[in-house]
C-alpha cells in the first residue's frame, strides 16, 4: 500500500501538540519518582542488615574490652567478624549507625525550603485566616485554597513543584484543632493536636509582622523523640541572618509544645524590647509516619497511646518528669 503524500497526511493540531508533550513530561516525572521511591525502598531494606552487623561487632569488641566470655550466638562469627573489625574506624562506624531517617533532611540548610499550607476541605472563615497566619509565620511559603483536591492530588502538585513541606490545617466547628506537616518527597508525616489558638487580631497592641527568616528557639526537647519533633519543625525555616529581629519559640512542657512568635528592638545598651505579633497556640504530638500524609500501608514511628496519659509517662519528647 502506497503512503499518502505528505501534503495529504493529517497534521496534529497545536493543541494535541500541548497535550502529547504535557503526557509525555508527567510520565517521566512519574517514572523518576518511582525510581527514586524503590532507591528509597531499598536503603530502608538494608538497613536493618547493617545495624545487626554494627551490633554484633560492638558487642564483641566490649566483651575483649572488658576481658568478659563472648556472647554464645556470636562465637560462631567471631573470628570473621574480629577480622572485618581491623578494617572499621569511627568514620565508618558513624555512616553504618546512620539510618534512612538522616537522609530525609540531608539537603537541609543548604537549599531553603518550600512550604505550602492549606486547610480541609469547606474550611470556615476562621480556618482560613489561620491559615493565612501562618503563611506569614514560613518564609518562602503559599497559601494554597484545598477546593476539591484530594490528597493525593496535592503531594503529587507539591512534589512537582519542588516543595520541602506541607502544612494541612484541620478544624472542629470553626476551631482550629489539628495541624498536620508532611515532609516531602518521602516522609516523615507528623501529626499535633492543636489547642488555645489565639489569633494575631485577638492579641492587644499587636506588632506588625516581619518575613525575615527568624531565630528559632527550642525549650526542653532533651530526648530522641524530642529532637525529632526539632528537627521536623526547625527545618520548615530558612537559616536566618544574624541581624534578624524576629523570633520564633517552641517551648515543651510536659509534651504540649507552646508557639510564640516575637519581633524585638534594642531599646539601650543591656535593654531589648521585645513585643507579640502572634498567632499563638498550643501543639501536642500524637503520630509520626515514615512515609508522605497520602500513603496508608506505612510504618509508624511513634504514637501517642491511651495508656501513655498517665502522669509518669506523659513526658515523651523530655526527659524532665511532670509536676507531681
Amino acid at each position: 500500500m502506497q503512503p499518502l503524500p505528505l501534503a495529504l497526511q493529517p497534521t496534529l493540531l497545536e493543541s494535541d501538540r500541548a497535550t502529547w508533550s504535557k503526557s509525555r513530561q508527567a510520565e517521566r516525572m512519574l517514572r523518576r519518582q518511582m525510581r527514586l521511591r524503590r532507591e528509597y525502598l531499598y536503603r530502608k531494606s538494608v538497613e536493618d542488615q547493617e545495624r545487626g552487623i554494627l551490633e554484633r561487632k560492638r558487642k564483641i569488641q566490649h566483651a575483649i574490652t572488658d576481658g568478659k566470655t563472648i556472647p554464645t550466638e556470636l562465637r560462631g562469627e567471631a573470628v570473621a567478624i574480629r577480622k572485618a573489625m581491623k578494617f572499621d574506624d569511627q568514620e565508618r562506624e558513624d555512616l553504618a549507625a546512620q539510618t534512612h531517617k538522616d537522609d530525609e533532611y540531608a539537603w537541609a540548610g543548604v537549599e531553603d525550603p518550600k512550604v505550602v499550607v492549606t486547610t480541609s476541605h469547606d474550611p470556615s472563615s476562621r480556618l482560613k485566616q489561620f491559615a493565612k497566619e501562618l503563611r506569614l509565620m514560613f518564609p518562602n511559603a503559599q497559601r494554597l485554597n484545598r477546593g476539591n483536591y484530594v490528597m493525593s492530588q496535592l503531594v503529587h502538585a507539591c512534589r512537582a513543584n519542588d516543595v520541602t513541606d506541607l502544612v494541612i490545617i484541620h478544624e472542629h466547628r470553626g476551631e482550629p484543632n489539628g495541624l498536620l506537616i508532611c515532609h516531602l518527597p518521602y516522609g516523615p508525616t507528623a501529626s499535633f493536636s492543636l489547642t488555645h489558638t489565639v489569633m494575631r487580631h485577638d492579641i492587644p497592641n499587636v506588632g506588625t509582622m516581619s518575613e525575615a527568616a527568624p531565630h528559632l528557639i527550642f525549650h526542653n526537647f532533651s530526648t530522641k523523640l524530642g529532637g525529632r519533633v526539632q528537627n521536623i519543625l526547625k527545618y520548615m525555616f530558612p537559616v536566618p541572618k544574624e541581624d534578624s529581629k524576629r523570633v520564633v519559640t517552641f517551648a515543651n512542657q510536659e509534651d504540649y509544645i507552646s508557639f510564640r512568635h516575637h519581633v524585638y528592638k534594642k531599646s539601650g545598651v543591656k535593654e531589648v524590647e521585645l513585643k507579640e505579633v502572634g498567632p499563638r497556640f498550643e501543639l501536642r504530638l500524637y503520630e509520626i509516619k515514615l512515609g508522605t500524609v497520602d500513603q496508608t500501608d506505612v510504618d509508624v514511628e511513634w504514637r501517642l497511646r491511651p495508656y501513655m496519659n498517665t502522669a509518669r509517662k506523659r513526658a515523651a519528647i523530655s526527659s524532665e518528669q511532670p509536676r507531681p
